[in-house]
C-alpha cells in the first residue's frame, strides 16, 4: 500500500460493561494510542555508550469524543467505568490494519467548555498481558 491519511477509520469499537462490542467511531473525534516496549539498562562500566535489553510490551489509549447518550453510543459504553471493574476489548481498524487489545478503562471525565461543547477523554491501559499485535 501507499502512504495514507488517517481519514476513514473502518472500526473503532469498545466493549460495554457486559462484553458487547459497540461501534463508537461516529462519537470519537480523535484518539492516541501507543505500543511501547520497556527497556532495561545493562550498560557495564566498560562501555562508552548505552546498552539495553527490550523487555515487556504495553498498550495505552486515550479516546476523545463528543457526548452522545443514545443507546449503544459512547456514553452508554463509558458510563459504567466508575462502577464496574471489567476488562474491555478495544478494536481499531484503518486501511485494512487491525489492532485489538484487552484494556482497563480508568476514567470517564466529561468537559463542558465555555463555548458549550460537551466532550470526554477516556484513558485505557493493557489488562491481560497479551502483546499488542497488528493484523
Amino acid at each position: 500500500m501507499a502512504k495514507e491519511s488517517g481519514i476513514g477509520w473502518t472500526t473503532c469499537s469498545v466493549d460495554d460493561a457486559s462484553g458487547v462490542a459497540k461501534a463508537i467511531k461516529n462519537d470519537v473525534t480523535d484518539l492516541q494510542f501507543a505500543t511501547p516496549r520497556a527497556v532495561q539498562d545493562i550498560t557495564g562500566i566498560d562501555k562508552s555508550a548505552m546498552e539495553r535489553l527490550l523487555l515487556l510490551a504495553d498498550f495505552s489509549i486515550t479516546l476523545k469524543g463528543v457526548f452522545n447518550d443514545a443507546t449503544g453510543a459512547a456514553h452508554d459504553v463509558f458510563k459504567t467505568i466508575p462502577s464496574t471493574s471489567v476488562s474491555r476489548t478495544v478494536t481499531l481498524a484503518v486501511s485494512g490494519q487491525t489492532l485489538t487489545n484487552e484494556v482497563l478503562l480508568t476514567d470517564y471525565p466529561l468537559t463542558r467548555a465555555d463555548s458549550g461543547e460537551l466532550t470526554w477523554a477516556v484513558p485505557g491501559v493493557l489488562s491481560d498481558g497479551t502483546v499488542p499485535t497488528w493484523s
